[in-house]
């Protein structure tokens, strides 16, 4: 023991006599900028025109200039109206900083870094200029500038920034393109400082078989050097080492080694690992970098598919622009982290970075959240000349290349394709990762993978007969409340059965909406150019967001509605490609909702049980199995929750147990009545009870005037209007049945039947029958309200969010509430839910008006509201129509298209079969029952406890 401590001690001198004669060195970073659009630091600065032109002022940077006050906006189709003469419309900025260097940087090199500057930008130190002028707007650049600096006084940087390229080609990639063109230095600015002996970047290939290469650059190095990589896992355990000598010729050195068995990256298993690189010389000075990294294997197999780690996988996916509606395309790390959170929450597995490559931070929580990655060289519909582009590919892989989430490189958009560029990848990333093109005509496929944008239901399946992979690059245009999800569960069928089917990604992420400073803060979307987003410019969640979430579940439900004979079991399909069902977990509720006359919304009683995960793995399929207690019939609803391995929920699916009508029958009772008045006059027939008065017109049978002996008139009437439906009245009988009173009016044509029946506890009911058959938009009939009356609607439905027939998914069974709002999604002012639009599966709503309360029940199933005037897709026309009236209680909806109202590809219907017209065949009846008040005493006895016995375990 003793002869252990006196080595252990004497091992301890000479580390401490090593590491106080050798220098140990890491690069160092010294920001001249501030790091983010939340952190700036204030330059100088000057603009040639536009706001504040031509005067010296000061700036935050990183930022655009537009956002600070100064210049003129472009959005990039600006410039196609200003044809040969875009040019004159240039903006150029100057910016002045002064800096010091630290002394001790004195024997190393030192760098200017720009993380991304728009658009060709000049760089000088203490008036010499850095180097070339870069040009192009997305890429970090560096110059060297040892020799330019002082380091006994202040050093004087200039940088001129010019939003329009010398370089046509660059206008025309980057400039001339369909989302806002900014101007400025929008990312940060920093010095680095390394020894003159350093490793400048590495790229890193690791195999799922725990092989692991790396191509190490390095510079300057002395004789007798020697270059060690240590691998680590996440805890910071050495997994594997090696070291070899350099010469002092050496420029790039490959180092391999191999891992056992090592933890796979996948996006649904994202383990990483590091890799320390550690450059020694003979007098033991060391220099060291560290990159993440992980191991995994992309296989583009020709003729077959995409395949990480030897599975092959399927893109769920978006697209997504760097935007924030204050600050442009100078964004920071939360913004990236939470955008990463809100795709996974899609249960998306995938992101394309449209139109350029992303802030770096957004790659490394796209590494550690789990998300395949489209990598993409700008060039939106045209592309980089070779010169530049050559240089922006290389700048463009050798900052992302060791990203694990990056499975592909996108060589520019829809025809911006430099085929000379091609081979360009290659050189920098040593896993050579599959270059693909995303574009929009055929016969532009590359590598055996077609991307080509917006093809519809019928031509996906034509194109996934092959030969070539189809994983479509853009498809299913958000544009408003339009396409995403709407037809994606459709579409998303065919690719996750095709051989040939690699998923693609639904244009896009997020409305691009900028905050204007020349309009008082006005959120400007372009109008129809870009308000394309699943979300609003804030992050709002549309409804498609909730729709996204249940179709692209990896834990897929086909069962709508419980079978009468259901027992607890339900069929399960694994949409995992490489996690077992067994490591997620569910739980099942039988809840109880609240009733119409209840303060509050929501659950009112339930009972909870987890549930044992069933072994399945991924694409198999298998059985859930609930143990249902005694009584489960007499609950409203079934819910089931699934959370994935990391404990996030997948989706919370809802079932109806119990029939509207037995919902109906529960909340008809009224404890006061009076007898029924029936009286008519020349115009009307008059039902009465309860203090509630209703005025049926004789000439048509609809609803004509309400009064109420307890609040104000309502303005509800002119109903029940059928729907583009023709008939002519035929007869008209009163009866009386029991204490009720009656009026029922007999029709030729489409409608048969309205019958108006008034009960003693003031309960009107409606009975009426129509047959139009064949296919139709909608069907059903409407009243007028006037919409300015209206405060909020309570029902008990699927909701909070409304729907389109080709997007019935992301609802939940229970009782919501929305207050009133205009809110329309793409144009604003983005307050969702939105108030108006279709809603499903209602069995009763209850309106709150400037007039008074009232309460619409159904006994049947399937009943559809509908609630005022709104629209899907604004255009030349805005897109689809809507029934008459304001009101509508509808058996019927129409689907919902894509961008442009007067497009082809607007129609639904060839987004497939969801998106066709409701064929209707035969007659359909419904019954529905109004209270317009609130009967006296009925808040009583409305609010149900949860006791706490009900909570059920295994």
């Amino acid at each position: 023991m003793f002869s252990l401590k006196i080595k252990t001690y004497i091992a301890f001198l000479l580390l401490c006599t090593t590491l106080s004669g050798h220098a140990q060195h890491v690069k160092e970073i010294r920001y001249l900028s501030g790091k983010d659009n939340e952190h700036t630091v204030e330059w100088d600065f000057w603009v040639t025109g536009g706001r504040k032109a031509g005067k010296w002022s000061k700036i935050a940077v990183p930022s655009h200039w537009e956002q600070q006050g100064f210049g003129n906006y472009n959005y990039g189709r600006d410039y196609v109206t200003y044809g040969k003469n875009f040019r004159f419309h240039d903006e150029k900025g100057i910016y002045r900083h002064a800096f010091e260097v630290p002394a001790h940087w004195k024997d190393r090199k030192i760098s200017i870094v720009f993380e991304g500057s728009m658009t060709d930008t000049e760089v000088e130190i203490n008036g010499k200029s850095a180097g070339d002028i870069h040009q192009g707007s997305f890429y970090r650049f560096k110059y060297d500038i040892t020799d330019k600096v002082h380091f006994d006084k202040e050093n004087a940087l200039e940088v001129i920034v010019s939003k329009m390229s010398a370089d046509n080609s660059v206008n025309n990639a980057e400039r001339l393109a369909d989302y806002w063109i900014l101007g400025g230095i929008y990312r940060p600015v920093y010095l680095e400082a390394t020894p003159k002996a350093h490793i400048t970047w590495a790229a890193i290939d690791a195999k799922a078989d725990g092989s692991f290469r790396s191509n190490v650059y390095v510079e300057h190095i002395q004789e007798n050097s020697t270059l060690r990589v240590d691998l680590k896992d996440k805890e910071g355990h050495v997994i594997g080492t090696k070291s070899i000598r350099l010469a002092s010729s050496d420029s790039v050195r490959s180092v391999t080694l191999n891992v056992d068995q090592p933890n796979l990256w996948t996006a649904e298993t994202p383990h990483l690992y590091h890799a320390v690189f550690t450059l020694t010389n003979s007098r033991g000075d060391s220099y060291q970098t560290t990159e993440r990294f992980g191991f995994r294997t992309v296989e583009v197999r020709q003729g077959d598919g995409i395949y990480v780690n030897g599975v092959k996988v399927k893109m769920k996916g978006v697209n997504r622009h760097v935007w924030w509606p204050e600050t442009g395309r100078s964004v920071n790390r939360t913004l990236d982290l939470n955008d990463v959170k809100l795709i996974k929450e899609m249960n998306m597995n995938a992101v394309r970075c449209s139109h350029y490559p992303p802030d770096k931070a957004f790659l490394e929580y796209c590494d550690s959240l789990g998300l395949y990655v489209l990598d993409e060289l700008a060039g939106w519909q045209q592309a980089y000349g070779t010169s530049v582009g050559k240089k922006l590919v290389k700048e463009l892989v050798i900052r992302d290349v060791n990203h694990p989430s990056i499975i592909l490189w996108s060589n520019g958009n829809e025809g911006g394709h430099n085929k000379e560029l091609i081979d360009e990848y290659a050189k920098y990333d040593l896993s050579a990762r599959t270059v693909i093109h995303a574009h929009h005509r055929p016969g532009n496929e590359l590598n055996g993978i077609d991307c080509n944008h917006y093809e519809d239901f019928y031509s996906t399946k034509k194109i996934l007969e092959g030969p070539n992979i189809f994983m479509t690059t853009e498809f299913l245009h958000a544009q408003d409340d339009g396409g995403a999800a709407a037809g994606l569960a459709d579409i998303w069928d065919l690719h996750w059965e095709a051989k040939l089917g690699a998923g693609g990604f639904i244009w896009n992420f997020a409305d691009e909406g900028i905050v204007r400073t020349d309009f008082n803060g006005t959120i400007d979307v372009n109008r129809v150019n870009a308000p394309d987003g699943i979300l609003g410019p804030y992050r709002q969640k549309e409804a498609s967001f909730f729709a996204i979430k249940e179709i692209f579940s990896p834990v897929h439900i086909k069962m709508k509605n419980l079978p009468a004979d259901f027992g607890g079991d339900i069929e399960v399909e694994n949409r995992y490609h490489h996690t077992d069902l067994s490591a997620c977990t569910f739980q099942y509720r039988l809840v109880k909702y609240q009733q119409p006359y209840a303060d509050a919304i929501g659950i009112a009683d339930e009972k909870i049980q987890a549930l044992k995960a069933p072994t399945i793995k991924p694409t198999e399929k298998g059985t859930l199995k609930l143990n249902l207690p005694e009584g489960w019939k007499a609950y409203d609803a079934l819910l089931l929750t699934a959370t994935d391995a990391h404990g996030e929920e997948i989706y919370t699916w809802s079932w109806r147990v119990r029939s509207n009508a037995s919902i109906t029958e529960e909340i008809l009772p009224v404890k006061t009545a009076t007898p029924v008045e029936l009286t008519e006059d020349s115009a009307y027939y008059v039902l009465k009870a309860n203090g509630i008065t209703a005025f049926i017109a004789k000439e048509n049978g609809l609803l004509a005037d309400l009064a109420n002996d307890y609040s104000m008139k309502l303005a509800f009437q002119n109903g029940p209007l059928l729907i583009d439906g023709e008939y002519t009245l035929k007869e008209v009988r009163t009866t009386s049945v029991g204490d009720n009173k009656t009026v029922e009016f007999a029709f030729d044509g489409q409608l048969d039947y309205i019958r108006w029946t008034m009960r003693p506890d003031g309960w009107l009911k409606l009975d009426y029958s129509y047959q139009m058959n064949g296919k139709r938009p909608y069907a059903g009939v409407s009243f007028d309200f006037p919409e300015n009356y209206i405060i909020t609607a309570k029902w008990l439905g699927n909701g909070p969010y409304r729907v389109w027939k080709n997007r019935l998914q992301g609802v939940t069974l229970n009782t919501w509430e929305n207050m009133y709002n205009d809110s329309r999604a793409g144009i604003g002012p983005w307050e969702f839910p939105e108030f108006k639009g279709y809603f499903s599966d209602v069995s009763w709503v209850h309106f709150n008006t400037t007039q008074g309360k009232f309460l619409v029940a159904t006994e049947q199933d399937d009943m559809y509201l509908r609630l005022f005037d709104f629209y899907g897709i604004s255009g030349p026309k805005h897109y689809p129509e809507l029934p008459a009236g304001d009101i509508s209680f509808l058996d019927a909806i129409p689907a919902i298209g894509t961008k442009l109202a007067m497009g082809i590809n607007n129609r639904p219907e060839v987004n497939g079969p969801a998106g066709e017209m409701t064929v209707l065949d035969g007659p359909i009846s419904r019954t529905l029952y109004f209270y317009f008040g609130t009967p006296r005493g009925e808040k009583e006895n409305t609010q149900f406890v949860m006791p706490k016995e009900n909570i059920l375990t295994d």
